[in-house]
């Protein structure tokens, strides 16, 4: 084996273990978060800590999507060697300093919000600069095999994280994050020996304008989405709040305001002009459609598992976010299965067929996920996400082939970035859209049934009715977090000692609150499955659209 032959292999490797890393620790605080919070002396149901709920998950995925691009373009600049072994190093230190957080209640939660938003930038880098060094380092012949391991890695370590989170949190809450320092350790010193920078670093000027209304608006934009799933007013969720539309407002202005920078600048951040080469427009809006219905498939999938389908099934709450993630591996196999072999195909016979095909298959799988009940039989549902999970392997590994093949040598760092920046945004996205479809469906036939419910138990109609009135999505997240909310809310003002024992024993029980809310959670996953079957056909449109196999013409010389 050549020395070429070899780095090549090392740089699969150690990229592959970056951006496994970057991906595991962006869902792995999701499925721990009942125990972070039991760990820092916080109710996770009072809507005064909504906001740090939300943060610890989105900090991470908001800094991660913004980030990116200026990362990738930087390491156009400097070496793309360069900026991912530092992320590597930010990566570590900032695990440590989560997994030691000295403070408890609010501080406490500060502290971790901070710091996971330091160990998003670390992740930005690693993520920003991966493919573009795999790009840099396999032949043509060789690339998507490369990006397919790679990519398929990277999608299936957000599975990965649901089931790691759910095991770790069972020893110790701080072990979330202590996972992550040896690895990060043990990569930094690796990537810094064995990384050598294949391609050149060609020196601009930093595009400080761009940078600073791209971030700036993004930010914004996507963070008063978050802030629109938040009750206002009386309103199930914040979208008339003055403050989301302004911001939402805000942030497209200052994007518009960054695309007229990049037309006017020598040496833009993001390259606008990469947009007129067909493939690299077609699969990026593939890969974002698909970003949004993957991050809503993934966080409704968490909520029916443990909301509903583990405690009709006899799991006790506490226990119900490790099964969950055990629950769905078989996205993550489908993941591993397809992801290698069509990145091999796709180098032979090109992505359209095996991009457009996987995100068919995807789509199926929503409408087949519309049509189970509520308690379904497992067989049919891990059916549902093996064929899921093989559709998006299908579709990821030869779609960002396709996106770095078609880009000029010396900008593969900032496509890079852009492709990171529409999958993670998208994911960001999602949670914004699909918690706002769920909630919508809630609030619908929720009060109602909830009200009726735990009247028939005994409990006051006054106090009934102020339960069922809560904010929607108080129930969303208790179902998300795998708490049961009726002992919750029943419990915190003495009312659930005042009852009979036995309309006690039904209100605490597995069953009560899962046969109580199927009705109306069905309601919204029919909201939710539809639009996300909806965005993965239109993706699929997107990726036929693409045109046949296109390469630079500097790669061909």
């Amino acid at each position: 084996m050549t020395h070429g032959d070899r780095y090549k292999w090392t740089a699969l490797s150690n990229t592959t273990l970056g951006v496994l890393m970057a991906s595991v620790d962006g869902s792995i605080v999701i499925i721990s978060m009942p125990a972070i919070f039991r760990g820092i002396g916080l109710d996770p149901l009072s809507p005064s800590n909504i906001g740090y709920l939300l943060w610890m998950i989105l900090g991470y995925l908001l800094v991660a999507a913004v980030l990116v691009v200026a990362l990738g373009r930087l390491g156009d600049m400097f070496g793309r060697v360069r900026l991912y072994n530092l992320g590597f190093m930010v990566f570590a230190v900032a695990s440590l300093a989560l997994s030691v957080d000295p403070f408890h209640g609010g501080s406490g939660a500060l502290w971790l919000i901070g710091w996971r938003v330091v160990q998003g930038i670390g992740g930005a880098m690693l993520t920003a600069n991966s493919a573009a060094i795999l790009t840099d380092a396999f032949p043509l012949e060789q690339r998507g095999m490369a990006l397919g391991i790679n990519q398929i890695t990277a999608l299936a370590g957000q599975f990965l994280g649901l089931l790691a989170g759910g095991l770790l949190a069972e020893l110790d809450w701080r072990a979330v994050f202590w996972v992550s320092v040896p690895i990060g350790v043990f990569g930094t010193i690796w990537s810094y020996h064995s990384l050598r920078e294949v391609g050149s670093p060609s020196a601009a000027r930093i595009d400080w304008l761009g940078n600073l209304t791209f971030v700036s608006g993004a930010l914004v934009l996507l963070a008063s989405i978050t802030y629109g799933i938040q009750p206002y007013r009386g309103h199930a969720t914040g979208w008339t709040n003055p403050w989301v539309l302004g911001g939402m407002g805000g942030g497209v202005l200052l994007l518009a305001a960054f695309c007229a920078v990049e037309t006017r600048v020598a040496e833009p951040m993001l390259r606008l002009g990469l947009f007129r080469i067909r493939a690299f427009a077609a699969g990026n809006l593939a890969a974002l459609l698909t970003a949004v219905a993957r991050g809503g498939m993934q966080f409704m999938l968490i909520i029916w598992l443990q909301g509903i389908w583990l405690p009709l099934h006899g799991y006790d709450y506490e226990r119900t976010p490790l099964w969950a993630g055990i629950y769905m591996l078989p996205l993550t196999a489908g993941f591993l299965v397809a992801g290698p072999v069509s990145g091999y195909l796709s180098d032979r016979f090109g992505a359209r067929l095996f991009s457009t095909g996987g995100l068919a298959v995807v789509c199926a799988a929503f409408v087949g996920l519309l049509s189970l009940p509520v308690d379904f039989p497992y067989w049919a549902f891990a059916a549902l996400l093996f064929a899921s999970g093989v559709g998006q392997g299908m579709f990821s590994a030869p779609n960002t082939s396709a996106i770095m093949s078609s880009v000029p040598p010396g900008q593969r760092g900032v496509a890079s970035g852009m492709r990171s920046t529409f999958q993670n945004s998208g994911t960001a996205l999602s949670i914004g859209v699909f918690f706002s479809l769920m909630i919508a469906g809630l609030a619908s036939s929720l009060p109602h049934t909830l009200s009726a419910g735990l009247q028939a138990q005994s409990v006051p109609a006054a106090d009934a009715t102020r339960v069922a009135t809560l904010p929607p999505v108080s129930t969303l997240f208790a179902a998300f977090l795998g708490n049961n909310p009726i002992g919750h809310l029943l419990g915190s003002n003495g009312l659930l000692d005042t009852l009979p024992a036995g309309d006690r024993a039904t209100l605490t029980g597995k069953t009560f609150f899962p046969e109580l809310v199927s009705g109306p959670f069905h309601h919204g996953l029919v909201l939710v499955f539809t639009a996300a079957a909806v965005m993965a056909a239109i993706a699929a449109l997107g990726s036929a659209l693409r045109g046949t196999r296109y390469v630079h013409i500097e790669e061909k010389a």
